[in-house]
């Protein structure tokens, strides 16, 4: 019996840490936001719709960073045309805007952060490849980009788009 309850405390306590570093790893993987965003088609008003190839070793943590990636690119990126979509320019194009606003950009992209309210992955729209020692993860994202520039022009981010030149 001691040996049943020690077992199960040990059980108990590696579950939570082993979901913790995979977390861990995750930051560690997108730290840098090493990924490719692409047009994935056109979507309804107020949305884009885009594709993000993510890196990692393991394709799990790609697939949890996907929506993240996603959001910084739309923000910070833009993205080309292609499969009838018309090219799209970062809605931050300041530069050293991400630098300038790291506080507030720390804790938007924190695991939890605010940045889930405005991206969701479309089901069933998952690609990974393996490409050397790590894995190339595609995932078809719709970003709510209305929404999320009201958000930027509230913290001062970007200008609104009705307030002159």
């Amino acid at each position: 019996m001691k040996k049943f309850l020690l077992s199960l405390l040990v059980v108990a306590l590696c579950v939570p840490a082993s979901a913790g570093l995979r977390q861990k790893q995750a930051n560690k993987d997108t730290q840098n936001f090493r990924y490719e965003i692409e047009c994935a088609g056109n979507a309804i008003q107020g949305t884009y719709l885009v594709k993000v190839w993510t890196y990692s070793k393991k394709a799990s943590v790609a697939e949890n960073q996907c929506r993240k990636n996603a959001i910084h690119g739309v923000i910070f990126k833009g993205y080309g045309g292609g499969q009838g979509c018309v090219s799209q320019r970062p809605m931050v194009n300041t530069p050293g805007a991400e630098t300038q606003f790291k506080e507030y950009f720390d804790s938007f992209f924190a695991d939890g952060g605010e940045f889930q309210k405005y991206a969701s992955i479309l089901g069933g729209t998952t690609e990974t490849v393996k490409v050397g020692k790590e894995y190339k993860v595609g995932c078809t994202v719709s970003v709510r980009k209305d929404d999320l520039r009201k958000a930027l022009e509230a913290a001062g981010i970007v200008r609104g788009l009705n307030s002159g030149f």
